[in-house]
């Protein structure tokens, strides 16, 4: 297993796994305490527009499916925001719509590769070097961009109306933060796909809020458990030779079912 790590593909599987995992880990967090899960998920399966408009039109796959993602997560921000009790509705709109351009595009895409399959179940092994310079420029985005609003991300995310009562810019930091999700579901389509993208948005950080009492620790444990679970679910994925992104995610569940018994052991202890 450790003679892989000399293999130039499995180097580029790991920096991706890593890119990926700062990302999950801070950007998750917000998703779980904010509890947008399901419109991440409508982001993550929209963004399959992007992917079949990037194949249609032979452009580059990440920048266009990161633009189209992002148009997506505004325009459901806007909903969402003015529309709240019809939210659920039009989220499950953009995701079949979303999913239902993509392949319409692909369909009618002359030399349709199946290797777009791993688009849809993640291909982390075949991780270009130009695709690990863009996901670290949207890296360094998402970064800095949580650097710099973190106080008001942390306020609205605990207290949304005494945010806006200190004069703390809700609505705009809500369409920066679903921006955010959308700019790291195109980063980790590349590790586990689109149909397992929120998983990796979510387990990490639900563990890592169990066990923190603030949302900046949360973070730094969120990223550490998904470094933890990439990294091993994609040594496992190349021991026993199967699909690394569903084994990068059933590392992820078993860590999750691991400390739910812990909970539930250290809750019986202190009773």
């Amino acid at each position: 297993m450790i003679e892989s790590l000399s293999y130039e593909f499995m180097q580029n599987a790991l920096i991706a796994g890593v890119l990926a995992s700062i990302i999950c880990g801070i950007i998750g967090a917000l998703v779980v305490v904010n509890r947008v899960v399901l419109l991440a998920g409508g982001i993550a399966h929209a963004s399959y527009g992007g992917v079949g408009l990037a194949f249609f039109l032979g452009l580059p796959m990440l920048p266009v499916t990161a633009a189209f993602a992002v148009c997506a997560a505004l325009l459901m921000a806007l909903v969402t925001m003015r529309v709240k009790d019809r939210a659920d509705t039009f989220i499950g709109v953009m995701w079949a719509g979303g999913m239902a351009l993509g392949i319409i595009l692909l369909d009618i895409t002359p030399g349709y590769n199946v290797d777009l399959m791993s688009y849809l179940f993640g291909g982390i092994l075949a991780t270009p070097n130009s695709d690990l310079v863009l996901m670290a420029v949207l890296a360094g985005i998402v970064l800095s961009v949580v650097f710099v609003c973190y106080k008001g991300f942390w306020a609205m995310s605990f207290d949304e109306d005494f945010a806006r009562a200190r004069g703390v810019p809700v609505t705009l930091l809500y369409f920066l933060m679903l921006a955010l999700i959308a700019l790291s579901v195109v980063m980790v389509i590349r590790v586990v796909g689109l149909i397992l993208v929120i998983a990796l948005l979510t387990i990490p950080p639900q563990i890592a809020e169990s066990r923190t009492s603030s949302l900046h620790t949360m973070m730094i444990l969120s990223i550490l458990l998904s470094m933890f679970f990439c990294v091993t679910g994609l040594l496992l994925s190349y021991e026993f030779d199967v699909s690394s992104g569903a084994t990068i995610i059933a590392v992820s569940v078993v860590g999750f079912a691991l400390s739910l018994l812990l909970n539930k052991i250290k809750g019986r202890s202190a009773a």
